[in-house]
């Protein structure tokens, strides 16, 4: 019983993590296309590991079926989501970040 505790709090506490690195990689990446990087990988394994995490919490019942299909579900939509946003950001002609081009949209 104590394992399965400890294996619940350290899914939790790995989910809160990669959470808040997706956040901080949110704030201090430079460039569009580097924060959404940061933004769909951290959040999509931060979102896995939360709800594997209260998927083992709620134990054999129904909830727990819905938490798995809610985590398949966000697993296959995020980075699809991420990658459309890219990808038509791109098309309108956001420029890729570059260490001698500077900031985005400067004339350099």
């Amino acid at each position: 019983m104590a394992l399965v505790t400890y294996a619940i709090v350290a899914l939790l506490v790995g989910g809160a993590f990669f959470g808040f690195v997706a956040a901080l990689g949110l704030v201090r990446l430079p460039g569009f296309f580097a924060r959404t990087h940061a933004a769909s990988k951290g959040e999509t394994l931060s979102l896995f590991l939360t709800l594997a995490g209260v998927a083992l919490a709620i134990g054999e019942a129904l909830p727990t079926v819905k938490t798995v299909l809610l985590l398949l579900f966000a697993l296959l939509t995020n980075p699809t989501a991420a990658h459309a946003i890219s990808r038509a950001a791109f098309e309108e002609g956001v420029e890729p970040w570059t260490v001698d081009g500077g900031e985005e949209g400067s004339e350099g």
